[in-house]
């Protein structure tokens, strides 16, 4: 049976780094997105300012380092050039859960979610953005494929198409379980100050 301690002491493991994710910021210091954050690994954002396509912004204590170069790992970077935001928003199962903030539209519950087509498919309901909500199971069952009226439910909120600044809006609702104190500045300042 082979030893490995030697080659557990002998092989270098960038463990402590893996949860040092540098917060991707545009030209315009806002972030890419708010949810999913627009984060970049440690490897890519060392990278990227080495290339010169981002500025670093904010880092990290940890040290990282070539032969030939020691820089400190960034925890904000900003690029360079101004990436156009998306001018429409992709009708998927997620944005969808996000514009309706991951909360029922029958009954306002949160939880397990599931979508549901305001106008049933076997009514001639197509899958839109104006006609699929965020729907929990109990619901979703009690509707079956009736029509709202039918069913004597109602919506908490008419299904619309969102804009990218309503996703974007609903996702900083929604922050991810590690936000370095760094980043702070840049995902919130400019949210309206509570009085």
């Amino acid at each position: 049976m082979m030893n490995t301690a030697f080659l557990d002491n002998f092989v270098r493991s960038s463990g402590k780094l893996q949860n040092k994710p540098a917060l991707v910021l545009n030209a315009d210091y806002r972030p890419l997105s708010y949810f999913p954050l627009s984060l970049w690994s440690w490897q890519d954002a060392v990278k990227a300012a080495y290339l010169e396509r981002v500025d670093i912004v904010a880092e990290y204590d940890d040290v990282v380092h070539s032969p030939s170069i020691e820089i400190r790992v960034p925890s904000v970077i900003v690029l360079r050039d101004y990436v156009q935001p998306r001018k429409t928003t992709a009708f998927t199962r997620f944005n969808l859960f996000l514009r309706d903030e991951f909360t029922c539209q029958y009954c306002g519950s949160h939880g397990d979610m599931t979508f549901d087509h305001v106008i049933p498919r076997c009514r001639g309901g197509r899958t839109t953005w104006e006609n699929v909500v965020a729907s929990c199971g109990p619901c979703n069952l009690r509707k079956g494929s009736r029509s709202l009226r039918d069913s004597g439910m109602g919506l908490r909120r008419p299904a619309s198409q969102p804009t990218t600044a309503q996703l974007m809006n609903a996702g900083r609702k929604f922050p991810p379980n590690y936000l370095h104190e760094s980043w702070t500045d840049f995902l919130y300042w400019d949210a309206e100050l509570e009085e």
